[in-house]
């Protein structure tokens, strides 16, 4: 018999849920752009970081207990976490924690995603949760976690597998499942060379979005079964779900939009050329992620600035954005900016035109620059005159340029050592 979804149940499941996020990656194929923060710190639509949209979706569905998995040059993650989520009350048993890997119980550092969440077995049993909902750091996405567990507890579940619709090209590089008409998991598959369509739709697979509720008796079971096995490696989606799927109950939770009831919006930016391309989603006129939202807000640290400030209104010199998203610090001052999304203190000189720049925080373009199709990442200071995007065999030999023709540009290759190690 399938349980009431009122508010007060959908309450009472979220309150009794632990939150992990898995935000250790590197991110490696976002290339220099994860050189000195994890790919969850990364920056992300004007103002936020990547961590940002699944801890958003934590607070916005209820659950107010969160721990926050690092690892990989994670100094600049833990900053940022610390600045702006710093508002929930510990008296009422609400928390954002950070769990660095620290060797609790292993004597190596994380060695899979189900390690990660193993050496922390601890603190899991010490929050005593009922469920457990284990999160990936590093996607864009709105999503409201609690009718996920409602319908894991509707399914008498023993884990719950978010899942979205993938074209059957692109799933190769996802977890695929096979469920029947239940939604019951019979067969998953870590990144398969030929993924297997779904029954309905020859031309998609359905892929796992790394987001997964246990129960927490059964999980901590699992954990310890995983890390004894010497054949493991420890992982979720190549380990331990595929070995459970046959003797547990193993459902999917397929991810709607809750109005459209299409499939929902979520984004793994995972590569330079969909870092850019989710970015410039961001300036349509009625983008499939609404950062306007006020039922579901993205929360983050706010930085206080001033105002975006366009001067000068010359005939040859106007200060002008046409298409574009301009956060506050930013001052463009007689150039043009087209289809662009420009991050917090940004400046624009006199006479520089840039079309599809994504400019990441405190980025400068001189005077006379041209650029088009850019990534600009945190503290450049672009040379006057330079040309950015038009040859690219020419940007080749000073830049990183991907598949699709996106540029990216770091301080490094500017020959501006900003970071400094010693």
């Amino acid at each position: 018999m399938r349980q009431s979804r009122s508010p007060r149940y959908i309450s009472r499941l979220t309150r009794d849920t632990l939150a992990l996020i898995m935000a250790g990656g590197r991110g490696s194929r976002l290339k220099q752009l994860t050189m000195w923060r994890a790919k969850p710190s990364v920056p992300f639509g004007g103002k936020f970081r990547i961590i940002d949209f699944p801890l958003s979706n934590c607070i916005n569905s209820g659950i107010r207990r969160i721990g926050v998995l690092t690892q990989y040059k994670a100094h600049s993650l833990i900053v940022h976490i610390q600045q702006g989520w710093g508002m929930l009350r510990g008296e009422f048993g609400e928390f954002v924690e950070l769990l660095p890997a620290q060797q609790r119980i292993e004597t190596s550092w994380y060695a899979g995603t189900a390690d990660a969440i193993y050496q922390n077995i601890d603190i899991i049993r010490n929050h005593d949760p009922e469920y457990v909902l284990i999160l990936a750091g590093d996607h864009v996405y709105k999503m409201d976690y609690g009718a996920m567990l409602a319908s894991h507890v509707e399914q008498n579940a023993d884990v719950t597998i978010g899942c979205i619709e993938v074209p059957l090209e692109q799933a190769s590089a996802f977890g695929v499942m096979g469920v029947d008409q239940d939604g019951r998991i019979k067969s998953f598959l870590e990144k398969p060379e030929q993924p297997t369509p779904t029954p309905d739709n020859p031309d998609v697979a359905l892929c796992s979005m790394g987001i997964y509720i246990f129960n927490k008796t059964f999980l901590i079971e699992q954990l310890i079964k995983d890390a004894d096995s010497s054949k493991s490696s420890h992982d979720f989606g190549k380990d331990v779900i595929p070995n459970l799927i046959e003797r547990y109950r193993a459902y999917s939770y397929r991810f709607r939009d809750p109005i459209t009831h299409k499939e929902g919006y979520w984004r793994d930016v995972g590569t330079i050329d969909s870092y850019w391309e989710a970015n410039m989603e961001l300036i349509g006129v009625t983008p499939e992620l609404n950062l306007y939202d006020q039922e579901w807000p993205i929360w983050t640290y706010q930085e206080q600035l001033p105002p975006a400030k366009f001067v000068f209104d010359d005939e040859i010199r106007r200060g002008r954005a046409i298409n574009s998203m301009v956060s506050g610090g930013c001052i463009i001052s007689g150039a043009l900016v087209r289809n662009s999304l420009l991050f917090s203190n940004v400046t624009v000189e006199a006479f520089a035109d840039v079309d599809g720049l994504l400019a990441l925080p405190e980025v400068n373009i001189g005077e006379h620059c041209k650029i088009k199709r850019a990534i600009i990442d945190k503290g450049c200071d672009i040379p006057a005159g330079m040309e950015i995007g038009y040859d690219l065999e020419e940007d080749k030999k000073h830049f990183y340029v991907s598949p699709k023709g996106i540029v990216l540009v770091t301080p490094e290759m500017l020959g501006q050592e900003i970071h400094h190690v010693r």
